[in-house]
């Protein structure tokens, strides 16, 4: 048997073991919600400074950044 099967199951026999399981499926789904909400966030906030600097540079074609 290998080393990981050893530990699964001596980790499957004892009660420490499940819980720490549990707790790491727990942490691996809430840094896949935070790397989720920060690629959203992230491309809104990229979405409005963009949308920023095309009103102002129609407002001004010849401000720096607008060609």
């Amino acid at each position: 048997m290998t080393l990981i099967g050893k530990l699964s199951g001596r980790l499957a026999r004892e009660e420490d073991g499940a819980a720490l399981v549990e707790y790491t499926v727990l942490l691996g789904i809430l840094v896949v919600a935070v790397i989720a909400t920060i690629i959203v966030v992230g491309g809104w906030v990229s979405g409005q400074w963009g949308g920023l600097k095309d009103e102002l540079c129609a407002q001004d074609s010849t401000a720096e950044g607008c060609a």
